[in-house]
């Protein structure tokens, strides 16, 4: 057998090198792993070293998506920039739609809420909340500035839920500015004056410690009594002053509102009770509002009859009397005429009516008591004499009157 010669191996290694380049370039990476336990190998394929190789020989129709998709203004490959494309619409419309709603937020502010103090802070004088449930500008705002004249501003505070719906002309001004809390529209016949009262105590609650009674008014409310009064009647006392009436006339088509059985069985006829919307609570059952869900689950439900719906003289009266009876006086502090009522409103007293006569005889009436949950049978509430400290429906234009009285009448104890 002849040996090669040195000059024919060069020739065949320079015929085979181009050969051994392009095997080397297009065939995947191998690589063998052994696992920890050694007896079973698996093997991972590398396709990188490939990928730009083959870029180049993609179907040329890929040559006119991305032109066209160019032209859409969608960067990038047709296939892939349609599908980051899709996938962003569909990442948007995912967060939109777990963006938080109103009712959200609320048990949001409400679980916070109930985590306060059921206790009011004792580092200073206790505080009085007064909480302005509204629809329109304060029309009696003039007033309400004379009340708090002169009052020392670690005695109290103020807030104000204003419907986002409505137009406020002139703006909230002077102990007003700057109470409005985050707001939902509100209407009748419908769950949503509860919910705003709700969402007030929690905002109080959450503010200040030393809040430790909790007075819910009407933009048509005026006080019958000057601040001092009001404060030392509030401050004094243990137990919340709010209406709770059994057995009142249309009582069971109240409860029967949302369907015949829907109340059951979180509130039974039985439980059922029925009060003004009005109330002055303590700061401890301040916090039971804030942290019920049960009473609330079938008193927020959408009413079938309009006629028998007013949640609000429903939830925090039959709330109160199932959860702490013996814990409230069942009577509303604020005064109101329902003789010459007209559509589920109290009478409205006009300019022509107001002077220092009707303020006398708004104090010298005495608030109805309701059961108490003992039918009426507690001696401490028959023996009870409590004062009126605010009056309601008053017309805008009686505020001259009112404040032409005022210090000489209303603030005159």
């Amino acid at each position: 057998m002849f040996s090669p010669s040195p000059i024919s191996l060069i020739c065949a290694i320079l015929l085979c090198l181009p050969l051994a380049i392009v095997l080397t370039i297009t065939t995947p990476l191998t690589t063998t792993t052994t696992t920890s336990g050694g007896s079973t190998p698996f093997t991972t394929t590398n396709h990188n070293s490939t990928l730009q190789s083959t870029r180049k020989k993609e179907d040329p129709k890929n040559e006119r998506w991305t032109s066209l998709d160019e032209k859409r203004g969608f960067p990038g490959s047709g296939v892939e920039s349609r599908l980051m494309n899709l996938q962003t619409q569909d990442s948007k419309s995912k967060t939109a739609a777990t963006l938080p709603s109103s009712s959200e937020n609320d048990d949001s502010l409400f679980r916070r809420a109930a985590l306060v103090n059921s206790s009011a802070l004792r580092v200073g004088p206790l505080k009085v909340a007064f909480m302005f449930l509204t629809t329109s500008p304060l029309p009696f705002a003039p007033l309400w500035e004379l009340y708090f004249n002169n009052t020392p501003r670690k005695l109290y505070n103020i807030y104000i839920h204003a419907d986002p719906t409505s137009h406020y002309h002139p703006p909230f001004t002077g102990v007003f500015s700057n109470r409005v809390i985050p707001s939902e529209p509100t209407r009748r016949y419908s769950p949503t004056l509860a919910a705003a009262a709700r969402r007030l105590l929690a905002q109080a609650l959450l503010h200040d410690p030393a809040n430790y009674m909790f007075a819910l008014l009407s933009p048509s409310c005026i006080p019958l009594r000057s601040f001092e009064f009001t404060y030392k009647v509030l401050t004094r006392s243990k137990k919340s002053f709010i209406e709770i009436l059994k057995n009142e006339v249309h009582a069971a088509e109240r409860w029967a509102a949302r369907g015949p059985q829907a109340m059951l069985p979180e509130v039974s006829f039985e439980d059922f009770r029925i009060g003004s919307q009005f109330f002055a609570v303590t700061r401890k059952h301040a916090r039971v509002v804030v942290r019920d869900r049960r009473v609330w689950s079938k008193l927020k439900l959408p009413c079938l009859e309009r006629h028998t719906c007013y949640p609000e003289e429903h939830y925090f009266a039959t709330l109160m009397s199932m959860v702490d009876p013996r814990g409230c006086v069942p009577c509303t502090l604020t005064h109101v005429e329902w003789r010459g009522s007209h559509d589920g409103h109290p009478r409205t007293y006009r300019a022509s009516e107001v002077g220092p006569d009707l303020i006398k005889a708004l104090r010298k009436d005495r608030p109805r008591y309701g059961d108490n949950g003992m039918n009426g049978s507690n001696s401490s509430v028959r023996e009870r004499d409590d004062p009126f400290l605010f009056g309601r429906k008053f017309s805008v234009d009686s505020v001259e009157t009112l404040l032409n009285i005022a210090n000489d009448v209303i603030f005159k104890d």
